[in-house]
């Protein structure tokens, strides 16, 4: 069973309660930036066991009556297609999944900002699909002068040279699909727009990580480095909240380093001294007041950095990200005295392989291994063959085990399995290994006749939250797969072969058995 090491009742009351005092201050209206997640936030989840990866989406919606969101994204991460690491999908399509999100908690979706707009193909498509759809858009352009010269910044050549975004409500959430998504620069463009207006406005910023009231060195705060390691985020006291108030905060170089500028911008625009005295200051952040065991939030952001350094192994093999990145990634690793290892389906699926391999040295040669660890800290484990993906075997296993079915007890029908193999090859010319989807689809077809498949179908849920490993790079569609299951699954740098524009087969296995094996 997995300990609890955070109250996500207490951080909601807790941030809830700020944000409203915020918003009652009788400053105006309120331009918050989230920082992080604002939809399922499995990060925080995952450093934080017991946060509610909904937390945030909750607390606006008992605001809904006052809140209303822009979603920020940045040009240039549509034009290079960056992925969101959690669903594997484009920050383009992630816009589109948030505002679905946001819509079936009943929050208004004002419009959509692309900001440092550039005249790409890509950019225009994606503008055009939301305007059809009936979502609001802006352009926003890269701002004159930003990030040191103030004047030109808050003139009508910077700020001034952006669309005012047509707003109502009292609390304006800004919002995007990650980094760098130009949520601060809209915020800011805005409240310059409200003061031309006559109108009284400011800025705060909604955070997570940091955590500025727990230590620098926390294991916390360095999943966070992790998390953020191509952005090149580093953890650092922020000077300015020591000098102010004699108090030690935790914060990061983007913000500390932009912090003078920001407060010269602010003095700018409200042509008043009264303001954030620190970057800290700015945000309205809770977490550290939630956590309830520190032992278990230190050890579930140590597996954190792992899960971390794990991917971006893979991340550097397939040319996604830089050696410094990766180099980045491994010394934080080693900064809290974790390897590989600590997660324990690695050292498994490894192991698993070599005992294959000296099982019989030919037929295992080119052999991939899944492994998951269940709930009750059992790890399974799947080989690949010709005719089922790795990770599908490991998923077949599994819940036989949770179903309490006997490993040699088949549960999906050979015909079954030969019908759409074939199927695939005739008519799709595919050769490839049974994937996950498949092997899912035909335990469904196989329950029709046999009991035991219903069974072991309705412990799939019971998968959500478990971690796996694999010792070759998956396909993104096996990827999409096991995560769809809510499998938090990592893989070693290895591809199973030598091809160049398909993964297909890197994590391809069978049940010729006709039962796959456990470990």
């Amino acid at each position: 069973m997995n300990k609890i090491g955070f109250s996500a009742e207490k951080y909601i009351e807790e941030q809830s309660k700020y944000i409203l005092e915020r918003i009652n201050s009788g400053e105006g209206r309120l331009y918050l930036e989230f920082g992080g997640k604002l939809v399922e936030d499995k990060h925080a989840m995952r450093v934080l066991p017991g946060f509610d990866e909904n937390a945030k989406i909750k607390l606006l919606q008992k605001m809904s009556d006052k809140a209303e969101i822009i979603i920020c994204i940045y040009a240039g991460d549509i034009i290079k297609s960056k992925t969101r690491q959690d669903f594997g999908i484009t920050y383009d399509l992630e816009v589109m999944r948030l505002i679905d999100e946001f819509r079936s908690y009943d929050l208004e979706v004002n419009s959509v900002v692309v900001t440092r707009y550039e005249d790409a193909p890509s950019v225009n498509q994606f503008l055009a699909k939301l305007e059809r759809r009936g979502v609001r858009t802006y352009k926003h352009m890269f701002t004159k002068g930003y990030p040191t010269d103030v004047d030109t910044i808050v003139s009508e050549e910077g700020y001034g040279a952006n669309p005012y975004i047509e707003v109502s409500r009292p609390l304006i959430v800004v919002t995007g699909p990650g980094g760098g998504s130009g949520k601060l620069a809209t915020s800011l463009s805005q409240v310059y727009h409200e003061y031309k207006m006559g109108r009284k406005a400011r800025y705060a910023k909604f955070e997570t990580f940091p955590i500025w009231n727990l230590p620098l060195k926390h294991p916390v705060n360095i999943a966070y480095e992790s998390a953020t390691a191509d952005l090149k985020d580093v953890n650092m006291i922020d000077s300015f909240h020591l000098d102010a108030y004699g108090e030690t905060a935790v914060n990061y170089n983007r913000d500390i380093d932009a912090f003078p500028v920001l407060k010269r911008i602010l003095h700018a625009i409200t042509g008043s001294d009264e303001g954030y005295k620190s970057p800290t200051d700015m945000g309205v952040n809770r977490a550290g007041f939630g956590i309830i065991d520190d032992e278990v939030c230190r050890e579930a952001a140590k597996q954190e950095i792992v899960r971390r350094y794990l991917i971006a192994e893979c991340s550097y093999r397939k040319g996604a990200i830089d050696a410094s990145t990766l180099e980045r990634c491994k010394l934080l690793m080693e900064e809290v005295g974790a390897t590989k290892y600590d997660r324990p389906a690695v050292r498994e699926a490894e192991e698993y392989v070599e005992l294959k391999k000296a099982e019989d040295p030919e037929r295992f040669e080119n052999v991939v291994v899944s492994s998951i660890q269940l709930p009750t800290g059992t790890i399974i484990c799947g080989r690949s063959s010709h005719k089922m993906v790795a990770t599908a075997a490991m998923v077949l296993n599994a819940i036989k085990k949770l179903a309490g079915i006997q490993d040699e007890m088949p549960i999906i029908s050979p015909t079954i399995l030969d019908s759409m193999a074939n199927t695939k090859v005739s008519v799709f010319h595919d050769k490839s290994s049974l994937d996950l989807n498949e092997v899912i689809m035909a335990l469904t077809l196989t329950k029709l006749t046999n009991p035991f498949a219903e069974l072991a179908l309705r412990e799939l849920p019971n998968l959500r939250g478990c971690v796996a490993h694999c010792t070759a790079i998956l396909s993104e569609k096996d990827e999409q797969a096991v995560k769809s299951l809510g499998i938090d699954i990592t893989s070693n740098p290895e591809f199973s072969n030598n091809a160049l524009l398909n993964y297909t087969s890197a994590t391809t296995g069978s049940i010729q058995e006709p039962h796959a094996d456990v470990a």
